[in-house]
Order: structure tokens, then sequence, then C-alpha cells
């Protein structure tokens, strides 16, 4: 059963969808978080394979995306979105099909990184499974010259000035081709916007956003909010991820203190492509869920 919500953080209104399993009574509830410019209908498959699981699920849009509220639009901001993650675990842990004492956050991207940001300062999170999560730039994007690098820098800037100015956001599009100027920009461009888009469906999401988003993750430092973990996390991640690397990604499970990595063949995007590859991470991710459950 699917039913949609919202939920205020910080005065702004966030909308939603709540997944419950098909068994009454409180459950324990998993909330999922999106990544940097994404929106909340990317998650209705995981919303629907974790109640099929026995769990309830939350699934919401970030202020000034998709259905939320928030001026102006297609901007990311940290601090919001933390505050975000925040009220929807609040909501979750009120709701009367939900088990309080069992909220679960799920994270992907840069959603990845909030998860555990907001755990580390919430004792009462049962548990963190951080897919393909943001942990810092690569010091050198594959693929990108230090001239297509300098113009993304500008880009940046200038959107963040405007934004201090009080005027219109600078946006550039999310995906794009090797050359174009975009925050990610690969050869499988078509393919992903094509997948991000929900292919011949209407989706909430939109190739465009305010850089200045990426000037505050510069300075976002999730391992060290991982180190302060009390719950157990789990890290999914992609041997040949180039957006959030191996190399990077693998310190947040070691530092956090009951932390586990899972890596699987695949790239950044295949997490969103394959359908069969979501099969065996989907299950791995239920299992974890469940052992963590049985602890609480």
């Amino acid at each position: 059963m699917r039913s949609k919500v919202s939920f205020t953080a910080d005065g702004v209104r966030c909308a939603g969808y709540l997944y419950l399993p098909a068994e009454t009574g409180p459950a324990p509830c998993v909330v999922l978080c999106h990544g940097f410019s994404g929106t909340m209908d990317r998650l209705f498959d995981y919303g629907e394979r974790f109640a099929a699981a026995g769990f309830a699920a939350l699934v919401f849009d970030y202020r000034s995306f998709g259905e939320s509220d928030g001026e102006p639009r297609q901007v990311p901001d940290i601090g919001g979105q933390l505050a975000d993650v925040r009220a929807a675990v609040a909501f979750a842990r009120g709701h009367e099909r939900v088990d309080p004492g069992k909220v679960l956050l799920w994270g992907n991207s840069l959603g990845g990184a909030h998860v555990i940001t907001v755990a580390a300062d919430d004792p009462h999170v049962a548990a963190v499974v951080a897919q393909i999560p943001f942990n810092g730039f690569p010091k050198k994007v594959e693929g990108r010259s230090t001239g297509e690098t300098l113009r993304t820098l500008g880009a940046i800037c200038w959107d963040a000035l405007r934004g201090r100015l009080g005027l219109r956001p600078y946006y550039i599009p999310m995906v794009g081709r090797p050359g174009e100027l975009a925050v990610t920009a690969t050869p499988e461009a078509d393919q992903h916007i094509h997948t991000l888009t929900g292919g011949e469906h209407r989706t909430l999401w939109r190739n465009s956003v305010a850089p200045r988003g990426l000037l505050q993750m510069m300075r976002y430092r999730p391992a060290e909010s991982a180190a302060r973990l009390a719950c157990p996390l789990l890290v999914c991640v992609a041997a040949e991820d180039r957006e959030t690397p191996l190399e990077s990604t693998r310190e947040l499970a070691e530092r956090a203190p009951r932390g586990e990595l899972r890596v699987y063949p695949g790239t950044h995007f295949t997490f969103y492509t394959d359908p069969t590859f979501r099969d065996r991470v989907v299950a791995d991710q239920v299992a974890f869920y469940r052992r963590a459950c049985a602890m609480v």
C-alpha cells in the first residue's frame, strides 16, 4: 500500500510517499534519500521492494526538487537537505504503522553521505545503508580536461555569487556528453538521461541544476561522521565507479565502528540501469536490515 504524505522542515513542505507492508502492526521503516539532483520517483522501485520484504518505506523530495516546495528550484543545499532528512525521520517515527525504535536510513550518492551524517548525531537510528555514497571529489575526473574543469569551476563560482546577490540561479545540465558543461559528463550521457527521465514515462527529474551546491560538497566530510556512528553501516559500491570511486567510498566503511563494505561489478550508473543487478543489491540490503533490527 502506498499513500502520499508530507512533512515540514524549517517551515518548508516536503512531499513524499509512504509504502506499507501487507502485515498489520508497527513495522521497521526505511527512510530513503536520493542524490545530488535526484527525485523520489527514482526510488519508487526501492520502496516497493522494501515493502514487499516487510518494511515500511518513506521516499521524499528534498526542498526545491520534485514535488516539494522551496524556491528557487533545483538548488541543492547540504544544510537544508540534512534538515529535510531529519524531518523525514521524525515523521516516520511518529507514524502509527512504524516501530519508532527501528527506523533505518538508506541513501544513494550524495544521499549516502547525508544518512551517515544524520545517523551520527541520532543514536536511535537502527542501521544505515549508503549506496555509491559521496565521500569527497576525486582528485582528477576521468575524461575531463583541465580546461573543462576550470570551466565547471567558473560556473560553480558564478552561480554561488548570483545566489549571494539574490539573483536567479545559473543552471547547468546535471548529465552531459564529454566536453559539455555539466556536473557529470560521460560517453553514456544519452543512456543515463534516458534512464533518469524514465524513458517514455513522465518523471520528476530534470536535467538542470544550480551548481553552487558543489562548492558546499568540497567541504563536506561524511567520513568524519562515519567514525562517530553507533549503529551498523553497510556501504554498497561499484568496482568501476568514476563518480564516487571505490578508493574514497571504502573509507566510510573502514572508519565506521560497525561498518561493512560490499563491492559489486559495474559503474555508478549500473545501480540505476540494471534491474537484475538491483535484485542482488536489495537482497543484501534487506538481509543487513533484518540482522540490525534483530539486535535492537
